[in-house]
């Protein structure tokens, strides 16, 4: 339990830094401004450095991952997305996996049933629960880039629409808020009940799915129970857009623990984990085309060999081999 109490209490111990910080200490300036400009800062600069440094490092053989048939003879019917040939067919691959979890569509558990029996089965739950999650995260950023916005583009005021049809309260429900605290809801209790997953659960898995619940629970009780003026956060955020120093007006302590928990999240993000997010555009075992056998794929970490000639070999030994009455080509 200490592996789940530790991020648990952490997360706790965040959210009341910010709400103690500006209930009593009036640090509005320091939570709005300054944290908020440096984990944006702390956040490109990390994903920057590990991109590059993913980036740099060779990948001289092609070692896709592949469960189809790849490119053969022509009547021979090719898998092109499970064993991809091209790079557009490589790509195609990357977006399936990105947009639809492929990989993790196909996922399967193993359980004991009887005594030593082992049976196989789908596991479709994993893969519900984490395109739910991560797809309705996507669309709760979208939707709060209205706030940098005057007037919010067409398309994002669609997705808004699109999000709140099911009007049946006041202000409007947002699903996707809901869903995204459920989805990662059942994250967490699939670590519980998963014996073989709870084994390998560390802290570091534990933290950013509370950290995303508490910024959640934040956000909606913001929304529907402790109301937040929208105008003074809107002038912040603009001003924020605008690399405006100016001090920000009143909003409430509750707003500053949910924007104090993001700017966690910011920090956290390029060393964590979470940077599966840009490192699957750049997984080779994804998107390198499976082209072995048509091109020949050269290793640049080998060094240049000199290579001699057996008359240049016969040149230099030619004595010591006559005395040792070895044949010799040249007398």
């Amino acid at each position: 339990m200490k592996k789940v109490l530790m991020p648990l209490v952490m997360v706790a111990l965040l959210a009341l830094v910010p709400y103690l910080g500006v209930a009593f200490g009036k640090l509005d300036y320091l939570f709005g401004v300054v944290i908020p400009y440096a984990a944006v800062a702390i956040l490109l600069l990390g994903i920057l450095f590990r991109m590059v440094d993913w980036l740099r490092r060779p990948v001289p053989f092609r070692i896709p991952t592949t469960c189809g048939q790849e490119k053969s003879l022509d009547w021979v019917r090719q898998d092109k997305l499970e064993s991809p040939s091209t790079p557009w067919q490589a790509a195609l691959r990357v977006l399936s996996e990105v947009l639809l979890f492929r990989s993790l569509f196909r996922n399967t558990k193993a359980e004991l049933h009887g005594g030593p029996k082992l049976a196989y089965g789908s596991d479709k739950w994993l893969w519900l629960g984490g395109l739910a999650f991560h797809w309705s995260l996507l669309v709760v950023v979208l939707r709060h880039s209205r706030f940098f916005f005057e007037e919010p583009p067409m398309p994002l005021q669609v997705l808004e629409n699109m999000d709140r049809f099911l009007d049946v309260t006041v202000p409007a429900l947002y699903l996707s808020g809901l869903v995204a605290l459920a989805a990662a809801t059942f994250l967490v209790l699939r670590r519980f009940r998963d014996e073989k997953v709870r084994i390998i659960s560390l802290p570091a898995d534990f933290f950013p799915l509370f950290l995303i619940i508490g910024i959640v629970i934040a956000g909606i009780s913001m929304r529907y129970f402790d109301k937040v003026n929208v105008m003074p956060v809107k002038a912040l955020t603009l001003g924020l857009a605008g690399f405006s120093l100016d001090a920000p007006s009143p909003i409430g302590s509750l707003f500053y623990v949910h924007l104090f928990l993001v700017c966690v999240l910011f920090v956290y993000f390029p060393f964590s984990k979470l940077m599966h997010m840009g490192g699957i555009f750049l997984s080779p075992t994804r998107n390198l085309p499976n082209n072995s056998r048509e091109k020949r794929h050269v290793n640049p970490w080998n060094p240049d060999i000199k290579f001699r000639t057996y008359a240049e070999y016969e040149d230099e030994f030619r004595e010591k081999m006559k005395k040792a009455g070895l044949p010799v080509e040249k007398q």
